[in-house]
């Protein structure tokens, strides 16, 4: 779909460019000569973007309606209803001052969320507008290649080029608001007849593919950024609810030292540890660490899973605005007094760390581990053990990974971790074989074995002084082509299994080894990120009322 489009979209560009200079010519007198009202150049837009903005929209609707066994009228009405859906929406929000800028604004943007759909197949909702305004320059770098510029440029520099030097016809307010709403009720009119004619098939279409209502482009991301925009402003002002404040340490011998590595964009399948047939764990293979086989997420993004791994909802009643403004795990061990310590080499701790020490390992000036591409995940060992020789007490440490975030796999792992061959060098998968992905998102994970090992020979050495262990849990997983899918963020109803396993690995020193026999009872159950804030607390020791057995994995499972 997207290569076709790209074909066309060449042809275009060269008629626009041809030696004749017709092209030019063309857009010169449409400059000068061309006067339409403000609601016919409302629905033009719209048409455009019905017609060249939404291939994956028709791509999806097609592989739930093939035309072959699907009729042709609904076909052509689920078309018109999208391109009156388009109407709609444009006329809400463009008026009479405003309609040239709000335009090209949309033109621009979705160009940019064209591409995407097309070359990863994203679902635009709720969770990708956020994870998008939480994306920092780095992770942007990322995702930017000549494809996308190149879409960007036909998709939304031409037409915006076009809008903005279109002659509006003067007309008044009044006026503008009386031919947009004989639009609207045509629109509607239209739509209310087809629909009773086809109201099994839309009745269908509605409950069982609403999901490809995430492709209709504008609407989706305006709708998402909306509800964003919406929901940030009714949850301004809620204050902090704190939980955990009887939380207090039970008496032990020695004081713990528990590192908390957290994996970024990791699946389960692709460690050897859990089945993979690669060897992508050959260091930790010889630790004798326990690995948790069925572990599932508690989203396919970082902005969803990381504050829901480290909060003591449940899946089941997570919701995010309420998650933020209420204390998590760190809180409650620092007011048993657990020293805490959060070093990030990715985007941010998304609000977890917020209130106890954090650092950011992404700069050269802290992680003295960097080249050309970026600090390495290794690097925040850098300084821990003086961290940890001028402290008394327990600690607990957060490592926030950069790990295999994609599209980039190959910048992820230095050259000499470059095991799988040939890779992907390029952030532009479609220019990749699967072949190519695959090796170079494989070689992360050998380089994550590593950086785990060396945390691992850290906490030895700590081993006289502190009861240590090692806890690794992934954030959530990534499509690699399966199902036409690349990345992450589909919404967790209708997410691949690929996006939603995670691996959940556990070194054990000495001191903790009393803990092993019961942690081994669950590595082949189901699990999810559920159990992390209860069990944190049990290897811990804190004594707290939140906590609930049922959900650690320091106590036997049942048979």
């Amino acid at each position: 779909m997207l290569i076709i489009k790209q074909i066309a979209l060449l042809q275009i560009h060269s008629a626009l460019h041809g030696a004749s200079g017709f092209g030019y010519s063309m857009l010169n007198y449409i400059r000068k000569n061309l006067h339409i009202k403000l609601h016919h150049l409302v629905i033009v837009v719209a048409l455009f973007f019905s017609i060249c903005c939404n291939g994956s929209f028709y791509q999806a609707f097609l592989a739930d309606y093939p035309l072959q066994t699907t009729e042709l009228g609904f076909v052509c009405a689920v078309i018109f209803g999208l391109f009156s859906l388009h109407i709609l929406v444009l006329s809400l929000i463009c008026f009479k001052n405003t309609v040239k800028p709000v335009l090209i604004v949309l033109l621009i943007s979705s160009a940019f969320v064209t591409y995407f759909m097309d070359a990863y197949n994203v679902m635009i909702n709720v969770d990708v507008v956020r994870n998008a305004l939480n994306t920092d320059a780095r992770e942007l770098r990322d995702l930017f290649s000549f494809t996308l510029l190149a879409h960007v440029f036909f998709l939304g520099v031409i037409p915006s080029y076009v809008v903005f030097t279109t002659k509006l016809i003067t007309q008044t307010a009044k006026q503008v608001t009386l031919a947009k709403i004989k639009v609207v009720f045509a629109l509607l009119a239209i739509n209310v007849v087809i629909f009773l004619y086809y109201g099994a098939a839309f009745a269908s279409f509605f409950r069982e593919h609403h999901s490809i209502r995430y492709y209709a482009n504008p609407a989706n991301y305006i709708y998402a950024v909306t509800k964003v925009v919406v929901r940030s402003i009714q949850n301004s002002n809620q204050p902090l609810v704190k939980i955990g404040e009887d939380a207090k340490l039970v008496t032990h011998d020695k004081p713990n030292l528990v590192i908390m590595v957290v994996g970024e964009t990791v699946r389960s399948d692709h460690f050897s540890l859990n089945g993979y047939p690669r060897k992508t764990n050959p260091l930790l293979a010889k630790r004798g660490v326990i690995a948790m086989h069925d572990v599932t997420s508690c989203g396919t993004s970082t902005n969803i899973s990381l504050p829901c791994m480290f909060s003591n909802f449940t899946q089941e009643h997570y919701d995010g605005d309420k998650v933020k403004h209420t204390e998590d795990l760190l809180d409650v061990l620092h007011h048993a007094g657990v020293t805490i310590l959060w070093r990030d080499n990715n985007s941010s701790s998304k609000g977890v760390a917020d209130r106890v020490a954090y650092e950011d390992w992404r700069s050269p000036k802290l992680n003295k581990i960097c080249d050309v591409d970026e600090c390495r995940d290794v690097g925040m060992l850098g300084g821990l053990q003086g961290f940890i020789d001028k402290q008394q007490g327990d600690m607990f440490i957060v490592l926030h990974q950069m790990g295999s975030h994609g599209p980039a796999y190959f910048k992820r792992y230095p050259k000499e971790f470059e095991q799988f061959t040939p890779t992907c060098k390029t952030n532009d998968l479609e220019q990749c074989s699967k072949e190519e992905i695959i090796n170079a998102y494989d070689n992360t994970i050998m380089y994550t074995d590593y950086f785990l090992d060396e945390t691992i020979k850290l906490l030895q050495k700590n081993q006289a002084t502190f009861n240590v262990a090692m806890f690794y849990v992934g954030d959530h997983g990534e499509s690699l082509g399966e199902h036409g899918l690349y990345l992450h963020g589909v919404p967790n109803f209708i997410a691949p299994i690929e996006q939603r396993k995670v691996p959940f690995i556990v070194w054990l020193g000495d001191g903790y080894q009393h803990l092993a026999p019961a942690l081994k009872t669950f590595t082949h159950s189901a699990i999810n990120h559920d159990y992390l804030f209860h069990t944190m607390l049990s290897v811990m020791q804190i004594q707290t009322k939140l906590y609930n057995p049922k959900l650690d994995l320091t106590v036997s499972k049942q048979p």
